[in-house]
């Protein structure tokens, strides 16, 4: 019998030195994740110096007395900013950015949620099994492989082309990646192409997860196969759906450089010039290191903000969030 008023020993605040004894295991491999990440993705951030730095040359190391006694930018260190936002190639750029993401959220988000959803519904193994497999296929090929398919088939002499020509949809074979307006529709949809299979599977996985005792008592009820879709399907999965969004919402300024570096050429350059291309031919072909870490702290600093934002707006409506 424990005295009036006392804590049982089993309910006391264990120290952290008791539950390291206790999960001395578990929190050693916790312990080597945090050191790869601390090794892999925080040391790594002392390279942002460099888009403060006025020239930043890539012979000079990052970790000498060298690079840290040289020369500021202008403006407190801000003047790389100040300049990409006065740039002449700033409101195209922000636009093709924001164009092509905001065509992949409302595009490519949503109909893998669907294609799962269908592929749920179907009853045959094999038929299933086959739609998956045709589905999954093209995210093991890289966007070098993909976009010279593509280059192939949407050349004026290719494949889509003459098909297009057959049908009588065309008169004659154009070049779709020579012309800047089809860029937009050509990347979102081969990004859906390459994609969709295999951003279905976790919405699968969360299905499958589902108590099937809840379809059977909606079955009891007479609820069509529909009905049980919205009523139980959909808000089962409706936390798996949120995560993925607000992690999507992190991903708005990334346009995915494989996928526009191969589909992109001088000709189309007018809406695939993205803030991912720009960084790379202002820091690769025009040297301009200092100035392209900038642009790139600037996309990541937004991509943190969008993330925060949509992480605090999912977890006051629906109590969902990362963080």
């Amino acid at each position: 019998m424990t005295k009036t008023g006392a804590i049982p020993t089993a309910l006391k605040k264990k120290t952290f030195v008791q539950r390291f004894r206790e999960e001395k295991y578990l929190q050693i491999m916790a312990l080597l994740g945090v050191v790869w990440m601390l090794i892999f993705n925080y040391a790594p951030m002392y390279g942002i110096l460099v888009a403060f730095k006025k020239n930043y040359r890539i012979t000079m190391p990052l970790f000498s007395f060298d690079f840290l006694k040289s020369e500021w930018a202008g403006a407190h260190g801000f003047q790389h900013f100040i300049n990409f936002f006065k740039d002449s190639e700033f409101k195209n750029i922000m636009m093709n950015t924001l164009g092509i993401s905001l065509l992949k959220l409302f595009i490519c988000f949503p109909l893998p949620i669907i294609f799962a959803l269908l592929l749920n519904e179907v009853k045959n193994p094999t038929f299933k099994k086959f739609v998956q497999t045709v589905s999954y296929l093209p995210h093991f090929l890289s966007w070098v492989v993909l976009g010279g398919i593509l280059t192939t088939w949407l050349d004026s002499n290719g494949m889509l082309n003459q098909l297009m020509v057959d049908l009588g949809i065309l008169d004659e074979g154009i070049s779709f990646l020579a012309y800047p307006k089809y860029f937009w529709g050509i990347a979102v949809t081969s990004d859906l192409w390459k994609e969709l299979g295999w951003s279905a599977i976790i919405y699968l996985a969360a299905i499958s997860g589902i108590d099937q005792e809840m379809y059977e008592a909606a079955e009891v009820d007479g609820a069509s196969r529909f009905r049980q879709l919205i009523s139980i399907t959909l808000p089962s999965i409706k936390g798996t759906i949120i995560i993925m969004l607000i992690l999507q919402m992190g991903q708005m300024l990334n346009s995915n450089f494989d996928q526009i570096f191969v589909l992109w050429n001088p000709l189309n350059s007018e809406r695939s010039n993205v803030i991912d291309i720009y960084t790379y031919t202002t820091a690769m072909r025009g040297m301009r290191y200092s100035y392209a870490s900038a642009i790139g702290l600037f996309k990541s600093v937004v991509a943190f903000i969008l993330l925060y934002i949509t992480n605090t707006i999912t977890k006051k409506v629906n109590d969902t969030s990362l963080f």
